[in-house]
Parts: C-alpha cells; sequence; structure tokens
C-alpha cells in the first residue's frame, strides 16, 4: 500500500526530503502562491503548525505556478516573501506542478486518494489542502476557500487520535 511517506520532494533550499521524515504525524500539504487572494491563509497555515507541531502537526507547503502565474518567483524569492509576510517557519518546498504531465508523483497520489468535487482529481486553484493521517493516508481534500481555521476541526480530530 502506498502512502504519503513513500514520497520525496526538493524543498526551498534545493534538498531532496523523504516525507517519511514525518512517518506517524499528521501532515497539512497544501500548494502555495505569493500572489494568489488565498495568499493571507500563510496566516492561519503558520498557526495551525505553531499549535500543533508539538502534537504532531506537520504543514507542508508546496508552491505552484500554474493558476495565473501566481507563483512568479525563484525559490529564494518565495522563501524571502513567506518569512517577511507571514513569519512561515514550517517546511516549504522547490515549486512544482499539481497538474498536467509535469505533476509531482506526490501530487499524482494524493489527487487519486482524495478526489475533489464530483470525483475530479484536478486541483482547481492554489492553497487546495490534503490532510493526511498518521497512517499516511489521505483523510480529506479541501477546496482553496476552506480556511484553515475552518479546517483546524479536523486536524484537531487527526491529532487526537
Amino acid at each position: 500500500m502506498t502512502t504519503a511517506y513513500d514520497f520525496s520532494a526538493r524543498d526551498i533550499d534545493g534538498n531532496e526530503r523523504s516525507l517519511a521524515e514525518w512517518r506517524g504525524k499528521t501532515l497539512l500539504i497544501v500548494n502555495v502562491a505569493s500572489k494568489c487572494g488565498f495568499t493571507p491563509q500563510y496566516e492561519g497555515l503558520e498557526q495551525l503548525w505553531r499549535a500543533g507541531r508539538d502534537k504532531d502537526l506537520v504543514v507542508l507547503g508546496f508552491p505552484c505556478d500554474q493558476f495565473g502565474h501566481q507563483e512568479p518567483g525563484d525559490e529564494a524569492e518565495i522563501k524571502n516573501f513567506c518569512s517577511l509576510s507571514y513569519d512561515v517557519t514550517f517546511p516549504m518546498f522547490a515549486k512544482i506542478e499539481v497538474n498536467g504531465d509535469g505533476t509531482h508523483p506526490l501530487y499524482q497520489w494524493l489527487k487519486s486518494e482524495g478526489k475533489g468535487i464530483l470525483g475530479s482529481e484536478s486541483i482547481k486553484w492554489n492553497f487546495t489542502k490534503f490532510l493526511v493521517g498518521p497512517d499516511g493516508q489521505v483523510v480529506k481534500r479541501y477546496a482553496p476557500t476552506d480556511t484553515p481555521a475552518r479546517i483546524g476541526k479536523d486536524v484537531k480530530v487527526q491529532l487526537a487520535g
């Protein structure tokens, strides 16, 4: 059986990181962008991370430039923006594709395991979120409009076991 922990990705500093590093933890995986109407969600994601990291929650940000060219910068610019604008301290990764032929393998798996409305696998916009349980399986997929505050209850349920 495949789990989220079977995948790896290049982090924002260029290092290959295995998600197995967080085996047994609850993951909130989000495709993010710096120039999106949902960008202020970085604040809520950081709040979830700070409140839950000691309880085995890990927020993982995956920048994506496939929606309206809303993540035009390189990794250094993205890291700088996130740090200066939202004091982001949760793990961030290098830019990836979440749709199309170049879709990152993690997102191929996430989309097949956590389908969207009407069974759609396609990511519709930035800040689509996937909640992954400690067993590495997708628990739920959230739309970009689902704020971190709104999904906080589901996160707490996962953290409580």
